[in-house]
């Protein structure tokens, strides 16, 4: 069986105990990065077999993995930090196991995208999430997607584009739309930042551009009534 692990995207508290047991349990664990990984069972004291999966892996590791699991062995896979094959490499794996009739079972836990969403103050019951935007190729489209979507729009961005990002978005919506930007969640300096577009165009960003963000537009008839 593969289990798919949740670890946590900043505060360590916010592992498991099923997540602990069963990494401490499997046969394997496998990682998109094993040096990072390594730090996270260290602390929790785990010593496990550790081997790595990530975006430049071939075909041939995959298949390796599948073939270990057929064999009745138990594996879990963990990504970076947060819930497995989110945005992550890790989704080949799942594929294969399912072609290959093996068992794929989740542990829960946290995902930047539901924490952020949770916490913001827009409609969650409908939402579409869109990863990190492409830097070049399909980017002009991409926004025209979140421009027309009639339900909360999601996305991650980086330090290193969010504040042309937010500008470009800000340009082409309606004055008053309001966007909530979450930043390092569940770390020390975790905030939440909501505003309109023309406060982004015509005034300094009131966040420090450090960290990972995750961006959410509202649909175009929310507001929010301030008292």
């Amino acid at each position: 069986m593969l289990f798919l692990v949740a670890t946590p995207i900043g505060n360590l508290s916010d592992v498991s105990f099923r997540a602990i047991e069963t990494l401490k349990e499997v046969d394997l664990i496998i990682a998109e990065d094993t040096r990072h990984t390594k730090i996270l069972l260290k602390h929790f004291e785990i010593d496990n077999k550790i081997d790595s999966l990530h975006s430049f892996s071939k075909e041939e590791k995959i298949l390796h993995f599948v073939k270990i699991l057929k064999e009745g062995k138990k594996i879990a896979m963990v990504s970076d930090a947060g819930t497995p094959t989110i945005l992550d490499p890790g989704y080949n794996l799942v594929k294969r196991c399912y072609e290959n009739n093996v068992s794929v079972c989740s542990i829960p836990g946290a995902c930047a995208l539901t924490v952020a969403l949770s916490a913001s103050p827009f409609p969650k019951d409908k939402f579409l999430f869109l990863g990190f935007l492409p830097v070049k190729k399909g980017r002009q489209t991409i926004f025209e997607t979140i421009v027309n979507s009639k339900n909360t729009v999601v996305f991650y961005e980086s330090k290193h584009r969010i504040e042309r990002t937010l500008k470009t978005l800000a340009e082409k919506i309606d004055e008053n739309r309001l966007i909530c930007v979450a930043r390092e969640l569940t770390k020390i300096h975790e905030e939440f930042t909501v505003l309109p577009a023309k406060d982004i165009i015509t005034k300094k960003l009131p966040f420090t551009i450090k960290g990972e963000f995750v961006v959410m537009l509202a649909p175009s008839n929310f507001e929010l009534k301030y008292e």
